[in-house]
């Protein structure tokens, strides 16, 4: 029978120890609960946020149907109205907790309608009549009133929108005819007499009630020339009903707008097979709905962000597992004079297993049960892992009566004077565990991996990589101490000699891999970060390669010179943008019979010197910067898809492209997979340098300005571009129409800024920071057990050699030479693992997601060598602080009386 008392006092006895692995099964147990808790709360907020920048029209679930037509003479608009709620009941639950919003809406074709307002302005006009249910609270009349049921031979009441009205020259009292559309037969229906009895506008212009097509508050522009004007107008549901007895056709339509609060991110496939669903079962109604497009897309991110989270995951867990390995081995090595004397008494060998595993449960159950607790107060959902909690708190527990078990039994004395050599058994573990790390990263490269799940080979293989690094270290790391030793032992003084000659033949195998392993997720996440940040500067350098970029139709050319006025802008330079344009074979337009291209025309050493003062990461092709004046076909950058057609069509030489109207001679100069000013996935395009341009009657006009400067205005850019557009529009001999829209303006650090946030971008950074921080301070702690596991040793030496003479300093500089290469070859060979891992990895983790579809490239970081250099002082110093510490505890007099040993 144990006593709980002698538990008890033997685990106050060894107070320290305990702690030590009570405070890592803590931490274990606190990672495993709060970690997943706080990476889904950032999911969410993520989710949240990215939602937040989707079009609200992009969020609605638009059911419709086609034409209707009234067959017994029943109401039409109630019985399709009650289907609102219906609807709404057969959708997916996980659909149906996102719907905030919901509406209805019945009306008819839009038909022509005449009238003495309309044929005073010459007006043609389309109107359709529709019936909102709520638009009285959704909207404030400001002249007139809503329209209501008007006797059957009295005009059908209308309210139109005010802004509609004063486009369509209406007012209250107008009266109107409406004709149904189609050609006049014997069976349309009969035509409608109007009146306008109401001007509204809306309370809300961005509530979702307005959203719809065609739109209540703004007329449609008519495309062409001779086209209608297309409105539309609200009337009462009962008047809608009686148009359709009278034969008018009527089309319904339900909309449920979904918002972010009602979606878990947990649940975000089960969401997205919920919108497929509703898909595949309006059968009789057309849907409409473009939410899975963009829960696609941070689906997207966030499978690639917990593959990256899996692989930091197994990194730390793996560090924490040796850290314990480590504690066990310094609890069971402070006792192994005591299992010593119970076997000497004749206890069996699991008496003394038996007696640590009752005295780690003692500890560890406790700070297992209270890490999870503290884990459970993070912010986020539950991320489901008390399993995981469960198996990792038998393992502490586990570890010192395993330690107990293995430990060796025999004699005490000072094993640090003997060199082992390592057995057969040994060397063949290693070198198998070599041939497993080589053979788990080509695995891994030639299979891929399914993003968004915890694949075991994947997390494996930075932890094999880190420990077969850690052999090839320790086994080389020897070699040269030996060297330094002999030198040291030919010069005078002995601490170099001392030092070296501890440090050759301390058994370091556990700690090393412990450091390496923690030191590599810590490289590994700093390098791979870069990496990305690296990578999204290469994307925001793709869209604007400059400081700024203005884009619109077509803008006066002297735009450029009022530009260059502007505070803060130092240049600005023409480009222009024009897609779907065809190739041709020779000057007269024979038509290659190829597929169309974008025509990008930039002037080459302009942009060059903009991307250069901007401080981009852009290389103008050398094509591009051909001089002015040249002759022969232009020299162009060229997709390769096109480049490969047109060589399969012989015209890699010479062929001739369109852009405003002009027809350019081109050959294919150089071929590029993507050019800056057109996306990566963009792969039919053809750039020609502006500045080699030949003289045309009618000269290439800019769509757009790439902008160099510092402290830009993009106000004052937007105003002068669109002062831009509209000299080109009404400046020349044919004044053209009003430009339709302002041109949009785009800087570079703008751009910057959304590729790095919002998505699942803060669970990523999570990861990383949580990963290079935790890392580097399990490293640390690593070296501390390391010092404390030989501080006995070191105590009884130092002890030793304080009575020959040795001072304070020498001391120090003693510990410094006998942890140096531990320290050194670890943390070198820590980072220089997690500098590989991410050119292993990086093919399959699929982190593009979160540099808009640019490749992450990892290089090498000038700034992880200083790093490196940092971290391994400050290991240095933790070292000999951790010993100062335990040797003033320990006070090495008694030290050497009680525990010496011969």
């Amino acid at each position: 029978m144990v006593s709980i008392g002698s538990v008890a006092r033997r685990v106050r006895a060894y107070g320290g120890q305990f702690l030590l692995l009570a405070a890592l099964a803590l931490v274990i147990t606190l990672v495993i609960s709060g970690v997943p808790r706080v990476v889904n709360g950032h999911t969410q907020q993520g989710l949240r946020a990215h939602l937040d920048t989707v079009a609200p029209q992009q969020r609605d679930v638009a059911y419709s149907t086609g034409p209707v037509m009234a067959t017994d003479g029943g109401a039409l608009v109630p019985a399709h109205q009650a289907d609102l709620a219906a609807l709404e009941s057969r959708m997916p639950p996980v659909v149906r907790r996102m719907v905030e919003q919901r509406w209805f809406s019945a009306e008819t074709p839009a038909g022509r309608v005449r009238g003495p307002d309309l044929a005073a302005e010459n007006l043609l006009v389309d109107l359709g009549l529709r019936a909102v249910p709520g638009i009285e609270e959704a909207g404030t009349i400001v002249e007139g009133r809503w329209p209501a049921d008007a006797p059957k031979d009295q005009p059908v009441q209308v309210a139109i929108a005010a802004e509609v009205a004063g486009k369509l020259n209406l007012r209250v009292g107008s009266r109107l005819t409406l004709a149904p559309p189609g050609p006049v037969s014997p069976d349309a229906p009969p035509r409608v007499p109007l009146t306008v009895v109401g001007l509204f506008q809306p309370r809300d212009g961005a509530d979702g009630f307005w959203d719809g097509l065609p739109p209540l508050l703004r007329v449609v522009e008519p495309p062409g020339d001779a086209q209608p004007f297309i409105g539309v107008g609200v009337v009462d549901a009962a008047a809608l009903n009686r148009q359709a007895a009278a034969g008018w056709p009527l089309t319904f339509g339900w909309r449920y707008r979904l918002g972010a609060d009602g979606i878990d991110a947990r649940e975000l496939d089960k969401v997205i097979d919920g919108l497929q669903q509703l898909t595949r079962e309006a059968v009789g109604r057309n849907l409409v709905q473009g939410l899975d497009i963009p829960l696609r897309q941070f689906a997207a991110e966030v499978d690639s962000a917990r593959t990256v989270l899996g692989v930091i995951a197994a990194g730390v867990l793996a560090t924490l597992a040796g850290l314990v390995v480590l504690a066990a081995g310094l609890l069971v090595r402070r006792r192994r004079a005591e299992f010593t004397l119970l076997r000497a008494r004749g206890g069996a060998s699991t008496t003394s297993a038996g007696r640590s595993l009752a005295e780690t449960l003692l500890v560890v159950l406790p700070a297992a049960v209270l890490g999870w607790l503290l884990g459970g107060l993070a912010p986020g959902a539950s991320g489901q892992t008390l399993w995981l909690a469960v198996v990792a708190t038998v393992l502490v527990a586990a570890a010192p009566p395993v330690a107990t078990l293995v430990a060796s039994t025999g004699g005490v004395g000072r094993r640090d004077l003997v060199r082992s050599r390592p057995t057969a058994r040994r060397l063949t573990v290693e070198a198998g565990l070599l041939v497993l790390a080589a053979l788990a990263v080509v695995l891994l490269r030639r299979r891929g991996l399914t993003p968004g799940e915890v694949d075991p080979l994947l997390v494996s293989v930075p932890v094999l990589l880190a420990v077969a690094a850690a052999v090839v270290a320790m086994r080389l790391y020897p070699w040269p101490l030996r060297l330094v030793s002999r030198l040291a032992a030919r010069a005078r003084g002995s601490v170099a000699f001392l030092g070296t000659a501890r440090a050759g033949r301390s058994v370091v195998a556990v700690p090393l891999v412990v450091v390496v392993l923690a030191i590599a997720t810590a490289a590994f996440c700093a390098v791979t970060a870069a990496g990305i940040e690296a990578s999204r500067d290469r994307a925001a350098s793709r869209t604007v390669p400059a400081d700024a970029l203005i884009l619109g139709e077509r803008i006066a050319p002297d735009t450029g010179a009022e530009l260059e006025r502007l505070p803060g802008v130092r240049a600005a330079s023409p480009v222009l943008h024009e897609a779907g344009q065809r190739l041709a074979k020779d000057a007269d337009g024979t038509d290659t019979r190829l597929g169309g291209v974008t025509v990008l025309m930039v002037d080459g050493p302009a942009l060059a010197r903009m991307a250069r003062q901007a401080d981009v990461d852009v290389t103008v092709p050398a094509a591009l910067l051909a001089p002015a004046g040249g002759t022969g076909p232009l020299p162009a950058v060229v997709s390769p898809t096109v480049a490969a057609e047109l060589a399969a069509a012989g015209l890699a030489d010479s062929a001739f492209v369109s852009a405003q109207g002009q027809r350019y001679e081109f050959r294919v100069a150089e071929r590029a997979e993507s050019f800056p000013l057109r996306r990566a996935d963009g792969g039919r395009f053809v750039v020609l340098p502006w500045q080699s341009l030949p003289r045309r009657d009618y000269a290439a006009v800019p769509t757009g300005f790439l902008v160099a400067g510092d402290g830009l205005d993009a106000e004052a850019l937007r105003r002068a571009g669109d002062a831009g557009q509209s000299r080109f529009q009404t400046g020349g001999t044919v004044t053209g129409k009003a430009p339709p829209r302002g041109v949009e303006v785009l800087t570079y650090a703008e751009t910057r800024r959304q590729v790095g946030e919002g998505g699942a971008n803060g669970v990523l950074a999570f990861g990383f920071a949580a990963g290079a921080g935790g890392g580097t301070a399990l490293g640390l702690l690593a070296i501390a057990f390391t010092v404390l596991a030989g501080a006995r040793e070191r105590g009884q030496v130092l002890s030793r050699l304080r009575t020959l003479g040795l001072s304070r300093r020498q001391w120090r500089g003693l510990l410094l030479v006998e942890l140096a290469p531990l320290v050194g070859a670890s943390v070198v060979t820590g980072a220089l693992v997690g500098t590989a891992l991410p050119l292993l990895l990086t093919p399959v983790l699929g982190l593009s997601a979160f540099t808009d579809g640019v490749a992450v490239r990892v290089a090498f970081e000038p700034s992880l060598v200083a790093a490196v250099v940092a971290l391994g002082a400050l290991a240095l110093a933790f070292a000999v602080t951790v010993e100062a510490l335990n040797n003033r505890r320990m006070r090495l007099g008694e030290v050497l009386r009680l525990g010496e040993e011969n």
